[in-house]
């Protein structure tokens, strides 16, 4: 996946500036495309250049003016296009299962702390996640609002971001007992 799909998929959620876009990232994105606010503004320049997003400028007193952000039909097709085309598994790309590759030799006490804080930013993550998925139900049940609702995507990405910190947090828990045992039983 390319960050332009990422991108596009994002301003489907209605037009956003840059900073709103880069909010709407770490809000609702993050939990399966990360992306720098200079990253994200260097997409809708070229997004916009290529005629996938058209933009507008918005006039501020007291403050710089704000160009907004919509997509545009072309950018839609792009959608529909990539939505077509066959998904591949991700890789896993993780410096800390690069520490845990190296443990035995490198001391399991740094590993072990490395871990834990893993784990604490798991669980900060999930509490972020209900929270949103709070927010985004307004008020609804999740069976009535993904009844009802107008657009599910965002919902049901940030519900595999969960089910992704879950997971981690299940892993890291099996993962610190190991290492505990050995740490606690040197061989």
């Amino acid at each position: 996946m390319a960050l332009r799909e990422a991108v596009l998929a994002a301003l489907l959620e209605g037009e956003a500036s840059g900073y709103d876009l880069a909010k709407r990232f770490d809000a609702g994105v993050a939990n399966f495309w990360s992306a720098t606010p200079q990253q994200l503004y260097r997409e809708l320049e070229r997004l916009e250049g290529e005629g996938l997003l058209s933009a507008r400028v918005v006039r501020q007193e007291r403050r710089p003016d704000k160009r907004l952000f919509t997509v545009t039909e072309a950018g839609r097709e792009v959608l529909r296009s990539f939505s077509h085309q066959p998904s591949r598994p991700t890789a896993i790309r993780d410096d800390l299962l690069v520490k845990l590759q190296a443990a035995d030799e490198t001391g399991l006490d740094a590993v072990i702390t490395a871990l834990e804080q893993r784990m604490e930013l798991c669980r900060a993550k999930l509490e972020r996640y209900d929270r949103l998925a709070e927010r985004m139900r307004g008020g609804l049940d999740e069976e009535r609002y993904l009844r009802e609702a107008e657009r599910v995507g965002p919902y049901l990405t940030l519900q595999r971001g969960r089910s992704h910190e879950q997971e981690n947090l299940r892993w890291g828990a099996a993962t610190l007992a190991v290492l505990e045992r050995r740490r606690a039983e040197p061989r």
